[in-house]
């Protein structure tokens, strides 16, 4: 099982980032897949998800700027950020969990996004 992230870099405030897993080894219909995150001196946080039935989910703090998708052919899953602010700053990491995001069994490697001026 493979999960790996890219896309991540850095950025202005206000700027967009799209970041990208490609996963591999498991079958995506049948898991929970989505985006963590986690800042400096922070907790690990859910960013976004998707459920095994399609469902999506967002943290209050990027709804309206952040949107998951999935390409199913490709086994990839991606999240545009638009409007990035400073607090977005953070690692973020694709997991993948059965059915849901809440716990999950795979993890990526993460990828950086820095948002400053």
């Amino acid at each position: 099982v493979q999960l790996v992230e890219s896309g991540g870099g850095l950025v202005q405030p206000g700027g967009s980032l799209r970041l990208s897993c490609a996963t591999s080894g498991f079958i995506l219909d049948y898991y929970g897949i989505g985006w963590f995150r986690q800042a400096p001196g922070k907790e690990r946080e859910a960013v976004s998800c998707f459920s095994s039935s399609g469902g999506t989910n967002y943290v209050d703090s990027v709804k309206g700027r952040f949107t998951i998708s999935r390409d199913n052919v490709k086994n990839t899953v991606y999240l545009q950020m638009n409007s990035l602010k400073p607090e977005d700053t953070a690692v973020y990491y694709c997991a993948a969990g059965i059915t849901t995001c809440s716990y999950p069994i795979y993890w990526g490697q993460g990828t950086q996004v820095t948002v400053s001026s």
